[in-house]
């Protein structure tokens, strides 16, 4: 009996006779199911490999990284570090030119990496861009709350939105190491988006967004501070001593927030597509322009009241995503004893379409709804009510808010009749008017 030995491994054995080969084969699969080894097809299966996406060479990344960099610093330099308050043309033409060079790149990650690295990266832009507006509703309730003038909030802004980057740049490395290494963080992140999509439809009020977290708490504790602000300073000399102003503690409960911002954004977007430049350039350019976004929503944050029913829908959606991909790369031990599970993954143009959808909805059905209007006018009369009380000094500003307020009121006043009998059952906003027009009458 002559054998032919053949070396490749995928082939062999190739010519040994009928009976031999069989026996053969019998044990050769007693003997790889005693040593566990996978069968040849399944070797390339790897539960936490990522998809290789868009290879992108390091002196690409270091590019990209400056480019950032210089916009941000571009930003402080023209726009924040004289303190002033942008007008609706600065901010609309600063906020559409930061969402242009967003999707230019988006166009430049199609042409040069392919149609799929290019539907992940604008789905988890806009993904992170909706997030971000959502966080700007939080970050309005930080700087009232805190009494922040009008043209010292550039540079808060500007530096939540730094502190932001740098925040969810070290959760992306943690997020892409802890998914090269072990399966089971999508399960982990799909149930953390679950539970965020949850609490995103419990009804909450501006108080749910307390601004004075722990560390500000913590700030205020072991480090001393004054009471009132010194233009957009950070530091100021009281009593002989040097002491922050406020300013540093609204920037510690706008890193405090960021942080929280981070544990579900992140997850969010590794949802979409595990390719870490995709992740990062999506992440860094949804927040470009919020500074100046701010500003330019700033009498439509409170209009968008299902906005978060919108996130909610979307989080729950990747949430489900990421628990599907899992199931389909399981080695989880006591899920399906170990082995992948048979199921439908959501692919990326789905989720792109779904995503855009979802939002597209949303905002419509917001800003047609007359309770939307009736809240915004609401929010809105009490938030430059307080500003013109409490917080600005400078005649011309206060002047400015005193006829926006005015505006609104003639809104309150045409709102249907049920709307109006809530407005009117607000007793500290009713409070607040008065003392404004009174305030304004001595002025």
């Amino acid at each position: 009996m002559t054998i032919t030995r053949c070396w490749d491994t995928t082939s062999f054995p190739l010519s040994l006779p009928v009976g031999f080969s069989s026996a053969y084969r019998r044990r050769d699969r007693v003997a790889l199911a005693r040593l566990r080894v996978p069968p040849p097809e399944s070797l390339s299966r790897r539960p936490a490999e990522r998809e290789p996406g868009v290879d992108v060479p390091t002196a690409v990344w270091w590019l990209t990284i400056t480019v950032i960099a210089g916009l941000l610093l571009f930003d402080f330099v023209f726009h924040v570090r004289k303190a002033h308050i942008p007008n609706l043309r600065e901010a609309t033409f600063w906020s559409a030119l930061y969402v242009g060079i967003a999707l230019l790149f988006g166009v430049g990650v199609w042409i040069f990496g392919g149609s799929d690295p290019g539907a992940e990266y604008f789905a988890g832009y806009v993904t992170e861009k909706a997030l971000s507006v959502d966080n700007l509703f939080v970050f309005l309730v930080i700087l009232s709350g805190f009494k922040v003038p009008r043209a010292s909030q550039q540079k808060v802004l500007l530096f939540g939105i730094v502190f932001s980057l740098i925040a969810r740049s070290g959760f992306i490395w943690l997020g892409a190491t802890l998914i090269d290494r072990f399966a089971w963080v999508f399960y982990v992140f799909g149930l953390i988006l679950l539970l965020t999509a949850g609490n995103l439809l419990k009804p909450e009020g501006e108080e749910s967004h307390a601004s004075d977290n722990v560390m500000v708490r913590l700030a205020r504790r072991w480090l001393p501070a004054s009471d009132t602000y010194e233009g957009d300073r950070l530091f100021t000399v009281e009593n002989g001593r040097r002491v922050m102003t406020p300013m540093m503690l609204v920037m510690a409960a706008l890193a405090g927030t960021d942080i929280l911002f981070a544990l579900d954004s992140i997850p969010a977007i590794f949802g979409l597509t595990q390719n870490v430049y995709i992740v990062f350039t999506a992440t860094a350019f949804s927040l470009m322009g919020l500074r100046q976004l701010y500003f330019l929503l700033d009498g439509l944050l409170d209009r968008l009241i299902y906005l978060s029913y919108g996130l909610a829908v979307i989080l729950g959606f990747i949430g489900v995503k990421l628990i599907l991909h899992a199931l389909h790369e399981n080695n989880v031990p006591f899920v399906n004893d170990g082995e992948p599970v048979p199921v439908v993954e959501i692919g990326t143009g789905v989720s792109l379409l779904v995503i855009i959808g979802v939002l597209i909805v949303t905002v419509v059905a917001s800003l047609v709804s007359g309770r939307g209007r009736a809240q915004n006018a609401v929010s809105a009369a009490r938030r430059h009510a307080q500003e013109y009380l409490e917080v600005e000094r400078d005649p011309e500003v206060r002047e400015h808010l005193y006829q926006r307020l005015l505006h609104e009121e003639a809104q309150l006043r045409s709102l249907p009749e049920k709307h109006k009998r809530w407005v009117r059952e607000e007793e500290s906003l009713m409070t607040l008017l008065r003392r404004a027009h009174e305030e304004h009458d001595r002025a």
